[in-house]
């Protein structure tokens, strides 16, 4: 088991809270370009997942979050041959202020209820999850 996990590269997201609202990006680059998507990406070498999820949330939406916490791991799939698979860890926390503003590789960036979700292109694991958050 521990060689197959060694085919995953580590890669975190976030799925912050601003009451009835979680926030999401959509991806602007492949994979998964042109879906929405909780901010994340990849940890870097020497990161803490909480690192990551800290830097990844500051360069794809220029929002900082306090505490967050462990809600899922996935493992995502090769997206074509050769391409590697993640094991994706998903932490939630809460907005602290500000307003997201798309970078990175992120064309889009904002707060979007449950009924929003349900009309957007959506990682249907992104859906999953912020129905477990928001309640159905």
């Amino acid at each position: 088991m521990a060689q197959a996990q060694s085919n995953y590269l580590p890669a975190v997201s976030v799925a912050l809270r601003r009451g009835n609202r979680l926030l999401l990006v959509r991806r602007g680059r492949e994979p998964s370009a042109g879906l929405y998507a909780f901010p994340g990406g990849r940890v870097e070498p020497g990161e803490t997942d909480e690192q990551a999820v800290l830097r990844e949330l500051a360069e794809e939406t220029g929002l900082a979050a306090g505490a967050v916490l462990f809600l899922r791991e996935y493992r995502l799939e090769p997206s074509r041959p050769g391409a590697p698979g993640f094991r994706l860890r998903v932490y939630g926390g809460d907005w602290q202020g500000g307003e997201p503003v798309a970078m990175d590789d992120a064309d889009h960036a904002g707060w979007f209820t449950l009924a929003d979700m349900r009309s957007l292109p959506i990682i249907p694991s992104v859906l999953a999850m912020a129905q477990d958050i928001l309640g159905d």
